[in-house]
């Protein structure tokens, strides 16, 4: 179905971060939904597989990689973005690669930006494009 709303999980610890971008997704007709940390992540996931989950790196109670772990043991395929305040070359990034993410956000990039990463994602990954949204190419400022 060509109308179909593409769902978005934004799991974060920091509502600074998360509510103007859940806001602004929603505005451009996304399904969004939210998580606070990994283990809420998990079960949402369980119940509710999301077309595409932006999920931070570095949270409390259950951190994203342990839950990229723990739902790549039931979810192989579910796109996932891990979230970061600094791009780098850590261990966590490593070993998110090895688990099989899509990609990677920094908290400093813009929500044209998001939208990007959200249209190739999902063009690579499951074959959809959010309807309205215009494709790359567009003049930049």
């Amino acid at each position: 179905m060509d109308d179909k709303q593409i769902s978005v999980l934004l799991v974060d610890d920091e509502s600074d971060f998360m509510e103007p971008i859940a806001f602004w997704l929603k505005s451009r007709g996304y399904a969004v939904s939210t998580c606070r940390n990994g283990k809420e992540a998990v079960e949402y996931i369980k119940t509710n597989a999301p077309d595409i989950v932006f999920m931070d790196i570095n949270m409390p109670v259950m951190d994203g990689l342990e839950a990229l772990k723990t739902i790549r043991g039931f979810n192989k395929d579910l796109p996932i973005v891990m979230v970061t305040a600094a791009y780098g070359h850590d261990e966590k990034i490593t070993r998110a690669k090895e688990l099989g993410i899509s990609g990677f956000f920094a908290k400093n990039y813009t929500f044209d930006q998001l939208i990007q990463m959200i249209q190739v994602t999902l063009r690579t990954h499951k074959k959809l494009r959010p309807e309205g949204d215009k494709p790359e190419g567009q003049p930049s400022a």
